[in-house]
């Protein structure tokens, strides 16, 4: 997955080195930083949207590793992420008695061992997930680059005993283009959530835990974020950290290379030009394409999204490394710094650009404006889709702490 803890590096670097210019300088301004968790399931920024985290600021830059091309050391220009919702299907069975009769009541004692049970929410999860899969083809039209995930969270409660599994829950992410196709989705997903749980003798709930807008676009912050970029340069990988790289390769199955990396990632590309490459796979129609929670930053704002190369290996035609070589890249100072200190750098340019050039922070806001007809609850803006508290009170993945000491939630191997 992404390296995360890069990303948060990268941007907090470039909030101090920015704070440290204006205090030098004498530069005045305001600096806020927003700690955003949840990004997976875009948890965070809807919420944070809704509440005012983003209210009043004259520019957000938000800085990504790259994770696909051709957006690697760029802007993004037109094409931002689109919309997402993710959901928590709760099944319940705390009912079971109604469900039916034995077959007999001649019997002298409750045959429990026995009795017709209830299917319950075991069975209410598996049919909502089955009906799903089944019913994905006729749920959107086949274009956009849509896609839906699914986690099961909750499932058992209980031993194989003859008793009904009284709670059960999934995760759906919805990732689409715009908000009706979202709409749609979950339009389909209700129904059968609502079957499922009439089956099998059970309610269920929906809980939210995103509803998230797509990207607005902001050609000014673009180009003075890449102007920025420009000016620090793409980052470059030395010998120690090819050494690894190559390394990496052999111990992941592959052969080493004498430059193990790409070569896009030690070069810059011009947002327009990576633009035009994004188009050739969509729809001249299609306004957003991919998944990324900064969209909701992008309405409060006028924001700059940009993407630093992050280490990824050259492979021999046919080969795919595992990912835990990209992980352990991303966690290994001599191969992920080089992004991390281009982030930095870039952000700090860019930041003290907006702050001491009033001309270039009038523009953004200027195209802020005219794109979402007439600024904050203009006639094109996209108000926060957030109606819901934060989806805290879940079984997330987690590690634990109990009387046998930490682990992870499922025990691991060595523990079980």
């Amino acid at each position: 997955t992404d390296p995360h803890s890069g990303l948060g590096i990268g941007s907090l670097g470039g909030l101090l080195a920015t704070k440290a210019a204006m205090l030098e300088h004498g530069i005045k301004g305001t600096l806020r930083f927003t700690g955003e968790p949840a990004e997976k399931v875009r948890g965070s920024k809807p919420i944070h949207a809704a509440k005012g985290y983003y209210d009043g600021l004259a520019g957000m830059i938000s800085f990504h590793p790259f994770y696909m091309l051709p957006l690697c050391n760029t802007a993004r220009w037109d094409t931002h992420c689109g919309a997402a919702y993710s959901m928590i299907y709760r099944f319940v069975c705390d009912e079971p008695e109604n469900w039916g009769r034995a077959a007999s009541d001649a019997a002298p004692i409750p045959q429990a061992h026995s009795a017709v049970r209830a299917p319950g929410a075991n069975d209410a999860l598996m049919m909502m997930y089955m009906a799903s899969k089944a019913l994905r083809d006729s749920m959107l039209t086949h274009q956009g680059g849509w896609s839906i995930s699914e986690a099961i969270l909750t499932a058992g409660q209980a031993t194989a005993d003859n008793l009904p599994a009284g709670l059960a829950e999934i995760q759906y992410m919805i990732r689409v283009p715009t908000i009706a196709m979202a709409e749609q989705v979950t339009a389909v997903l209700d129904r059968n959530a609502e079957a499922a749980a009439r089956m099998s003798g059970c309610r269920y709930e929906r809980h939210w835990v995103s509803k998230s807008r797509p990207g607005l676009a902001n050609h000014a912050m673009a180009d003075i974020t890449y102007q920025a970029l420009s000016t620090v340069g793409a980052p470059q990988w030395n010998e120690e950290a090819r050494a690894i790289g190559r390394e990496v390769q052999v111990n992941a199955g592959g052969e080493a290379t004498e430059n193990p990396f790409i070569d896009e990632l030690e070069r810059l590309i011009a947002p327009q030009e990576a633009e035009a490459i994004l188009r050739r796979d969509l729809p001249p129609s299609q306004v957003n394409s991919t998944s990324d929670d900064y969209t909701d930053m992008s309405w409060h704002a006028p924001t700059s999204r940009f993407y630093i190369a992050r280490p990824a290996l050259r492979a021999a035609k046919g080969h795919v490394y595992p990912s835990w070589a990209m992980n352990a890249l991303g966690g290994i100072s001599a191969t992920i710094d080089p992004m991390v200190t281009c982030a930095a750098k870039t952000v700090a340019l860019t930041a003290l650009r907006l702050l001491e050039d009033k001309a270039a922070r009038d523009a953004a806001m200027d195209e802020f404006v005219r794109r979402t007809g007439g600024g904050i609850g203009g006639s094109n803006w996209i108000a926060p889709l957030c109606d819901y508290e934060p989806p805290i009170n879940f079984r997330w993945p987690e590690y634990v702490t109990t009387a046998r000491g930490r682990d992870w939630w499922i025990p691991a191997a060595s523990t079980a």
